[in-house]
């Protein structure tokens, strides 16, 4: 089962050149966009399904967003993470948080050298361009809090001195549902941070069937690139990607739409926290991605509606009471998509 809020792109509509009235955006490359659209499929030669999550990590990376994934033990959040870093040319590390773990774990540390008598800096694993913060809700807080400058800044600010992070920069991190032992919940302003929350589900009969028959013929999660998993996509093709998609045209009734979901949520009765404007923004960013995923070279509607609950459903929250009642943010957030109407 994929995250049903977030289906793949639909195929190119090369008739959908431009909206009546208005003059066409400047066309999509297709030898730019290729590489991407193959991302998604070279990672499925070793995740099964999840089509819906797969999509959302590559819109993410053109857009510079960061991603949590959601999802109980063993349904390939890490593996995901891996094949993806695997399908492009860039530095990777992961990083397991644990209980133990500190912030100097995270970002690095000053290093004293006798032979100097001087300090040194010694970089830590958010050094890279794509950080896989694997179980990032089981460490505590004060751990967590050394990926907030790290994700909104990407730098690192340490013995007096701020350190660029590589560019491209992004966090793919994983975390079990928060009713699990010995997690801790992220705080609001992390949640914050990231472009999309993704639900990795179960797979369903059929797929968890061509999983075992890939298991039974020899596939190994742990070493992707057996598998046959190639890079397919370079640094230079991500620039190119994300030049294209800053570029799509979004008309001004479709912001006015955006906003108008975005303060809906913070005027629902069902609700003690709304989206903050930067979540407006994160939704106009998603929505760009999403339609030049899908070929298109302005912004509709159904592109908005696509992305709209992997983007809110961490940044609102229940009313307490109605949590225990099995209300859900996704539902409450299909109640806001029903009534906020729709331009045309």
């Amino acid at each position: 089962m994929t995250d049903p809020s977030l289906p793949p792109p639909p195929p190119h509509d090369p008739a959908a050149a431009g909206q009546a009235g208005q003059p066409a955006p400047p066309p999509i490359d297709s030898d730019v966009r290729a590489p991407f659209v193959a991302l998604r499929d070279e990672v499925g030669k070793v995740v099964v399904g999840q089509e819906g999550v797969l999509s959302g990590l590559v819109a993410a990376l053109l857009v510079k967003g960061h991603v949590l994934l959601e999802g109980v033990p063993g349904v390939a959040k890490t593996l995901i993470a891996k094949a993806m870093a695997s399908s492009l040319s860039l530095d990777f590390a992961r990083l397991q948080f644990t209980p133990d773990m500190m912030p100097s774990d995270v970002i690095g540390q000053m290093i004293y050298e006798q032979q100097t008598s001087s300090f040194r800096f010694r970089e830590g694993p958010v050094f890279t361009n794509l950080l896989l913060a694997d179980e990032i809700n089981r460490t505590p807080p004060k751990t967590q809090a050394a990926m907030l400058e790290v994700m909104e800044e990407r730098q690192v600010s340490i013995g007096g001195e701020t350190r660029a992070l590589p560019d491209p920069f992004i966090v793919v991190a994983t975390q079990n549902p928060v009713e699990y032992d010995g997690t801790y919940p992220l705080p609001e302003a992390q949640l914050d941070r990231f472009l999309f929350k993704l639900q990795v589900g179960y797979p369903s009969g059929e797929q968890e069937h061509e999983i075992l028959r890939r298991h039974h013929g020899g596939l190994d999660p742990h070493h992707v690139e057996a598998a046959g998993v190639t890079q397919v996509a370079s640094a230079l093709d991500l620039d190119r990607a994300r030049a294209q998609v800053q570029v799509i045209h979004v008309e001004d009734a479709v912001l006015a739409y955006m906003v108008a979901l975005t303060r809906a949520t913070r005027e629902s009765p069902s609700l003690s926290l709304g989206v903050s404007p930067r979540g407006a923004a994160a939704l106009l960013h998603a929505s760009k991605a999403w339609a030049w995923l899908a070929g298109r070279q302005f912004v509709t509607p159904d592109e908005v509606k696509a992305v709209v609950k992997p983007t809110f459903r961490h940044r609102v929250q229940l009313r307490s009471d109605l949590e225990f009642e099995g209300v859900t943010a996704d539902s409450v957030l299909d109640g806001i998509l029903a009534t906020v109407p729709t331009p045309t």
